[in-house]
C-alpha cells in the first residue's frame, strides 16, 4: 500500500492504495470516528494481493491533520469520490466501520448507482426516522460531555468500550494516544455534530446496491445493536452478528469478518458474470442465487437483526 495525499481547502487528506488494476474489484475501507487506516490492517493483509484496496485517515484524523473542522458528512463523501476519481476507481465496494458506514451512506445519497456494494461494520442507518430528537440533541453536545471526564478515563472508555480483544484494545489505545485530550474532544464532538446534522437533513439515504450488516454481539457503542436490529428488520437487510466482538468487530474477530467480506465480494462477482434484470431497489440488494439476499456462511451466525 502506498501513501498518497489529496489536497482540499480545509487541509490535506492522506490515503493509502495498492496498484489499481481496472479488471479487479475495489474495496474501500473507511474507519470510524477517531480511528485511522490501521483499523483495517487485518483486512488489508488478507485482501491486498487479490483486490484493489483503498483506505484513508479521515479528514482531521491521524496523518490528515491539521484539518479545519467545519465540514459536513456530505463533504467527506465528496472528497472520497474525488479521491476515487483521481485513482481511476469506479464501482467501489464501500466497507465502512461506524462513522465510515455513515460516510458510505452519504456517498450513495450523493452519487446514486456508483457503489457496487456496501458492507456496514458496527455502523447504523442515517435516516431520520430511526432516531429521536433527544438522541440528536445529545449527539450535538458530545464535546462538553467528553471534556467533563479526565483524559485517562476517556482513553480507557474509548479502548475498552470499542473492542473486546487484546489486539483490538491495544490498537484503539494507539489511536487515542495520537491525540491530546483537547484534540480528541474537538474531533469527537465535531464528528457527532456532523452526524446529527446529516440525520436532521432527513434525506432518503437509499442504499441502491447489494448490502450486508455486520455487528458485534458485544457492541457497547451507544444504541448500535438496537439501531442495527431495526435497520435489518425494517428494510429487510441481511445481518451477521459476530460472537464475542465489540464495536470494532473487524479487529476483534478478523478471520470471521474477512470470511464474510470474501463471500460477499464473490457473490458480486457471480452476479456480474450472470447479469439479471433488476426490477426495483429491494431486488437490487439481493445476492444471486439466494432467498435471504446473501449467501450464508455456515460458520457465521446470521440473524434478522443487528447492532
Amino acid at each position: 500500500m502506498t501513501e498518497k495525499k489529496f489536497e482540499t481547502d480545509f487541509g490535506a487528506i492522506h490515503y493509502w492504495a495498492n496498484d489499481i488494476c481496472p479488471k479487479k474489484k475495489t474495496l474501500v475501507f473507511l474507519p470510524g470516528l477517531t480511528a485511522d487506516h490501521r483499523l483495517f490492517d487485518k483486512q488489508i493483509e488478507v485482501f491486498e494481493k487479490k483486490y484493489n484496496l483503498l483506505t484513508w485517515d479521515a479528514p482531521g484524523h491521524a496523518a490528515s491533520r491539521p484539518f479545519r473542522l467545519d465540514f459536513s458528512l456530505m463533504d467527506k463523501a465528496t472528497w472520497l469520490h474525488a479521491i476515487l476519481q483521481k485513482e481511476g476507481i469506479s464501482s467501489p465496494i464501500l466497507i465502512g466501520q461506524s462513522m465510515g458506514g455513515y460516510v458510505s451512506q452519504c456517498f450513495m445519497q450523493k452519487y446514486p448507482g456508483e457503489a457496487a456494494g456496501f458492507i456496514s461494520i458496527d455502523s447504523a442507518p442515517l435516516k431520520r426516522s430511526y432516531v429521536t430528537g433527544a438522541e440528536i440533541w445529545l449527539l450535538k453536545r458530545t464535546e462538553p460531555m467528553y471534556r467533563a471526564f479526565p483524559w485517562s478515563i476517556l482513553k480507557k472508555i474509548g479502548a475498552d468500550g470499542c473492542a473486546t480483544s487484546e489486539y483490538g484494545r491495544k490498537l484503539m489505545r494507539s489511536f487515542l494516544d495520537s491525540y491530546t485530550k483537547d484534540e480528541y474532544c474537538k474531533l469527537a464532538g465535531h464528528g457527532m455534530k456532523l452526524l446529527a446534522e446529516a440525520m436532521e437533513a432527513d434525506l432518503p439515504y437509499v442504499i441502491d446496491c447489494p448490502v450486508i450488516l455486520i455487528c458485534g454481539e458485544k457492541d457497547q457503542a451507544g444504541s448500535a445493536k438496537s439501531y442495527n436490529r431495526r435497520w435489518a428488520k425494517r428494510e429487510g437487510l441481511p445481518i451477521y452478528r459476530i460472537k464475542d466482538a465489540g464495536h470494532n468487530s473487524n479487529t476483534d474477530k478478523p478471520k470471521e469478518v474477512n470470511r464474510i467480506i470474501r463471500n460477499f465480494v464473490r457473490s458480486l462477482q457471480e452476479e456480474s458474470q450472470a447479469p439479471m434484470i433488476i426490477k426495483n431497489s429491494a431486488a437490487k440488494n439481493r445476492m444471486p442465487g439466494t432467498s435471504r439476499k446473501i449467501k450464508r456462511d455456515r460458520k457465521t451466525p446470521i440473524n434478522g437483526a443487528t447492532a
